[in-house]
């Protein structure tokens, strides 16, 4: 079986380099093709000799795989299906919006967080991605070119598969990969400190972390992790970093009807978050008709926002995109599978 060149960095591609017979530098060579040309075959790296292109496509191949099937909305948000082993399938979500192009890219195939209103935590857990597989999607769509922003919000929890996260954002940040700007690529969590230590120190790119309650019980009920890992260890650790300047930490919150859209919910949160430098997106809920979750109306949503900001907490309504095409986490693929 062959191995994947995708995803390694510039001291591993020189180290498969001299393996096969040829000099260290070819390795930045075969960087530049990977990562800046983003050539799809090992045939195509022209100023690495013939023979030595023969030599690596014997035990490597570049990993590339295109979507197995794409789903387009009426506003412009495409869905992509991605093949991950075993007959397994992810999701990315490719959001247009004017100059900024976003894509919302997969860390696993499913979930073990089992977050009540998921629907990537019900259909549990079914492996890690490689980070072969983390890049395909941001390399493999037909927009790949377009993109100016990159959201790791897709199917998975990111920091349960941190050592895989961050060898692709290296690769996508470093002068040697891809030189995206850490500022335009944000990292989303429910909050794994230990993971999340590892992401603040050692990346610059921009932390989201998925809150949807102030209330640590209640918190629980929708989020099985608090209990593990409560949000106020997550919150102390956040406390330790400067989120004053190039860093941005938000929060995410979707807001469900009756459960924690109410005045003391909005106080709690406040005081909760009043002394991180932070903003609050504030989420519509996207319902699969399975859930016994409601969404809150625009109302109310308003109502929080202006609370929160009137409170110096910068808080914006996030606009859905692509409900008609199951662009939430997770339908998609529970689609596919009833297939």
């Amino acid at each position: 079986m062959h191995s994947t060149l995708l995803g390694k960095n510039l001291q591993e591609l020189q180290g498969i380099a001299q393996e096969v017979g040829l000099p260290a530098y070819t390795g930045k060579q075969m960087a530049e093709w990977i990562y800046k040309k983003r050539v799809t075959d090992i045939a195509g790296m022209t100023n690495i000799s013939q023979k030595g292109r023969a030599a690596l496509a014997e035990k490597y191949v570049i990993g590339r795989h295109a979507p197995v099937k794409e789903a387009c909305s009426a506003d412009g948000t495409k869905k992509y299906l991605f093949a991950a082993g075993d007959g397994q399938f992810v999701e990315a979500v490719y959001i247009p919006d004017n100059d900024r192009h976003t894509l919302c890219v997969s860390t696993q195939a499913g979930c073990r967080m089992g977050c009540r209103f998921c629907m990537t935590g019900r259909l549990g857990f079914h492996g890690q991605l490689t980070t072969a597989e983390i890049l395909n999607q941001i390399f493999s769509i037909p927009e790949a070119s377009l993109l100016t922003n990159l959201v790791y919000m897709g199917m998975g929890e990111p920091c349960d598969n941190i050592s895989a996260v961050m060898c692709s954002l290296y690769a996508l940040t470093a002068d040697w990969g891809c030189a995206f700007s850490p500022r335009r690529i944000t990292v989303s969590s429910v909050g794994l400190p230990p993971a999340l230590k590892v992401f603040l120190e050692q990346s610059d790119c921009h932390l989201a972390i998925s809150l949807h309650n102030p209330f640590p019980h209640e918190r629980a009920g929708l989020m099985p992790i608090e209990k593990k890992y409560p949000l106020a260890e997550t919150l102390k650790l956040l406390r330790k970093y400067d989120f004053r300047h190039q860093r941005r930490v938000s929060f995410e919150y979707i807001l469900f009807d009756g459960k924690n859209d109410t005045m003391r919910h909005a106080v709690e949160l406040m005081k909760l978050l009043r002394n991180i430098p932070c903003r609050v997106n504030l989420i519509k809920f996207h319902s699969d008709g399975n859930s016994e979750l409601q969404g809150s109306n625009l109302e109310r949503m308003e109502f929080f926002r202006d609370y929160l900001t009137g409170n110096g907490i910068m808080t914006t309504i996030r606009r859905s995109r692509g409900e008609d095409i199951l662009a939430a986490c997770g339908m998609l693929v529970a689609k596919q599978e009833q297939k």
